[in-house]
């Protein structure tokens, strides 16, 4: 009996070391790839980006682990044989010589993979759990994705980043799974499937492949810095579509016809799906609005004096949103979204200023770390999962649908799109757009949660070929596809740029009475839904759930007098102004050059605007520029001090 316990004890030990060895190879990797972030940051490499650079590591450290070790075993001895009706379960109690055991499934071993257990469940530890992804490593990045959110062109192109990222999806998810279904009986007539493979099947890939993750293109354009618009379109896209993926999948795991056959089509059972997606998708965004709008209202109390408290708070009730939702049987990823968006816009305005420093910090290396993470990993699975279905056909039938799939998706919408706008998706940037349609993290962890059949792991197989082709292809080429289209890059230096220069050297001294030939730029391109939303919100929403905007008692009727007195905090009286919006990191076109002037406001494109008649776009036009004599330029302010020649 004592050996028994020594053996255990060993054991133990044996399998702590090995999760500690495990654990320090991926932050090895983490490590390493940073230093190499930097050596390429230092000599301005732009052929190849940091989540490509940890594909990259990820690959090796994976061959290393997979070929590099010699397999060794002391399983020699045939094991015992049963047989279950209802297949393997998942926990087993064994009797042996009167005391019971616990054991539980780990998984299927190949017939040729028996005398080398060791080695497997070494693998199998390197191989996550899909729910550490969802729980963890998702939810800073999704997070980070909605808090730091460039408000200004983000709501200027809300009505087109929606179109895309709804309309464009489920066209995307359609087209590419009826493709592929199309790839599917080709390859049962060919003798190239072993096993089933049904039509909802090859939506759910659609769906889950419909995701795009443009992080290497949005961060070369950052660097370049490229056009605002097209920033904002490619960003918010990518952003919604991650939320809309998500649930559309979920929908389609849900659909399921009544009678012998479930995999035929029903319309009841079609509608039911609609129902669901529709119900889960607005549940998610309902339930993360609201934690946010909860958010902002504890800031309201006074944890200023405690910056660690403060930040702990915030942190902690973000994440919970992600989880409550899960719970709830929503999504984690559109309630966290929106939750993120809400704390920018509300909750952000009340912390101290060292709590907001330290928030977008930490939100910042969260991201970062899980997202870097999540694509080594993505290397080391091509080599340490042990469950992939490599098809030829099957992989390059993919390739061409994802490029249909976009192409039908881009192309018709912005046609339709471009009827209602002023100011056109040019023709190259729809190309772009079409070219950066990128597969990253939230297409690897939608494959990567279920891998149970084998249709599921053919998809997970392929997403992880596509992530690897797309990251390095076509995110290595965003830089030349750039010069290629004729997409203009801004001024990297203020003094550099033409339009300052014009600027500095002309004379501000706006003459009495100039009327404008048209408005700003802000004004004309502010979607109409952006400007009704914005006027509820400036009037009501901000005086309650922060210390700025006008106080209720201005804006609501006299009759609501003493509700309204109730609802504004005693700060909104001395801080009546319009709330600053923090974006001091949008990348603008030089039409959004404003100088503003006393009453009028100067674009850099000689158009001015007086603003006699107040209205609620004169308070937008003032809260997303700036109060004084300032010119925003790419999150650089220059504060011009001029004499009052009143």
């Amino acid at each position: 009996m004592d050996i028994i316990c020594i053996r255990r004890t060993q054991l133990a030990e044996e399998s702590h070391r090995q999760d500690s060895v495990n654990l320090l190879t991926f932050i090895l990797l983490l490590t390493l790839t940073i230093l190499t972030i930097w050596l390429f940051k230092h000599r301005r490499v732009r052929f190849l980006h940091e989540t490509g650079l940890a594909m990259i590591y990820g690959l090796l450290v994976g061959v290393i682990l997979r070929y590099g070790i010699p397999s060794t075993s002391y399983h020699n001895k045939t094991p015992p044989s049963c047989t279950l009706q209802a297949g393997p379960v998942s926990t087993v109690l064994l009797n042996v010589s009167g005391k019971f055991f616990e054991y539980t499934l780990k998984g299927e071993i190949n017939l040729r993979e028996i005398h080398s257990v060791e080695q497997n469940d070494m693998l199998r530890k390197l191989t996550f759990d899909p729910e550490v992804f969802f729980n963890i490593l998702l939810p800073p990045i999704i997070f980070h994705a909605g808090y730091s959110l460039k408000k200004r062109h983000f709501f200027r192109n809300l009505g087109s980043i929606i179109t895309y990222a709804f309309l464009g999806t489920a066209i995307s998810c359609f087209i590419i799974g009826n493709l592929m279904y199309g790839v599917v009986k080709m390859m049962q007539v060919l003798g190239q499937l072993t096993d089933k493979f049904y039509y909802t099947d090859c939506l759910f890939f659609g769906a889950i492949i419909s995701a795009t993750d443009p992080v290497t293109v949005l961060a070369i354009f950052n660097e370049l810095h490229a056009d605002g618009d097209l920033y904002a379109l490619l960003f918010g896209e990518s952003v919604m579509n991650d939320a809309v993926a998500i649930v559309l999948s979920s929908s389609i795991v849900a659909y399921q016809p009544t009678g012998a056959n479930t995999h035929t089509f029903d319309a009841s059972a079609f509608f039911k799906s609609v129902g669901i997606f529709l119900g889960i998708f607005s549940g998610s965004f309902a339930m993360g609005a609201v934690t946010g709008v909860v958010t902002a209202l504890i800031s309201l109390l006074h944890l200023h004096c405690f910056p660690l408290l403060e930040t702990a708070l915030f942190f902690l009730m973000s994440w919970s949103t992600f989880l409550l939702a899960e719970a709830c049987g929503f999504t984690g990823v559109v309630a966290v979204l929106f939750c993120g968006i809400t704390q920018a816009h509300y909750t952000c305005n009340n912390l101290s200023e060292e709590s907001t420093k330290r928030t977008k910090q930490l939100f910042e290396v969260l991201h970062f770390l899980a997202e870097n993470f999540i694509f080594s990993y993505m290397g080391l699975a091509l080599f340490t999962f042990q469950k992939h279905v490599f098809s030829p056909i099957f992989i390059f039938g993919a390739f061409i649908a994802i490029f249909i799939g976009r192409a039908l998706n881009i192309y018709p919408l912005s046609f339709l799109i471009n009827l209602g706008r002023r100011h056109k998706i040019r023709g190259n940037f729809q190309h772009m757009m079409m070219f950066a349609g990128l597969r990253g993290a939230m297409a690897f962890a939608l494959a990567i949660r279920d891998t149970a059949t084998y249709a599921r792991q053919m998809m997970f197989t392929t997403t992880l070929l596509i992530v690897f082709f797309t990251v390095w292809v076509c995110g290595g080429g965003t830089t030349p596809m750039l010069s290629w289209l004729h997409i203009r890059s801004e001024c990297k230096r203020l003094d550099q740029c033409p339009i300052i220069q014009i600027i500095l050297a002309s004379s501000f001294s706006p003459q009495d009475g100039a009327q404008s030939e048209g408005q700003s730029k802000t004004k004309q391109e502010s979607a109409w839904l952006f400007r009704l939303w914005y006027t509820f919100d400036h009037n009501y929403l901000k005086p309650i759930l922060t210390h700025s905007g006008p106080p209720l008692t201005s804006t609501l009727p006299a009759c609501c007098g003493p509700l309204a007195r109730c609802l504004t905090s005693p700060q909104a009286y001395e801080n009546h102004e319009p709330l600053q919006d923090n974006d001091s990191d949008l990348i603008l076109n030089e039409g959004d050059l404003t100088l503003t002037y006393g009453d009028t406001a100067i674009t850099a494109n000689g158009a001015s605007s007086s603003s006699g008649d107040s209205t609620s776009e004169d308070a937008l036009e003032r809260e997303l520029d700036t109060r004084e004599h300032e010119l925003l330029s790419r999150g650089t302010r220059l504060v011009f001090p001029m004499e009052d020649h009143a």
